[in-house]
């Protein structure tokens, strides 16, 4: 799937850092290495944040939280067998409200443009 990303052609749904830092370069006019390097020091400086337990709030995207899971039992599909799984920490995004209200009315709009959709009439 061809993908456009404020002029870049991305062939995929997944956008990687090297085409963030290329949009970023254009944009902002600074070289594309510049411009790497600071967003390895930002993602850098979120993942310390992150490992020592505190939380990342990107104002106007979102938030990173660090959450413990249990240990639980899981259970191979194919086998059945269960097995312990153990405790862990992980990391959970939480979209900002400006975030979501973006992605909602995106949503909108690309069902209405759809043949066949059915919008309620307010």
């Amino acid at each position: 799937m061809n993908l456009k990303l404020r002029g870049i052609a991305v062939v995929t749904k997944t956008i990687t850092r090297a085409v963030l830092a290329e949009e970023a370069a254009r944009q902002t006019k600074l070289s594309k290495a510049d411009v790497a390097s600071v967003g390895d020091a930002m993602f850098s400086l979120m993942a310390d944040a992150l490992m020592a337990g505190d939380n990342v709030k990107l104002t106007a995207f979102g938030s990173l939280q660090v959450r413990e899971r249990a240990e639980r039992l899981g259970r191979n599909p194919r086998t059945g067998t269960e097995h312990r799984i153990s405790p862990r920490r992980t990391v959970v995004f939480i979209p900002s409200a400006h975030l979501r209200t973006a992605l909602d009315q995106k949503a909108e709009s690309q069902s209405a443009k759809s043949p066949g959709s059915t919008s309620p009439i307010t």
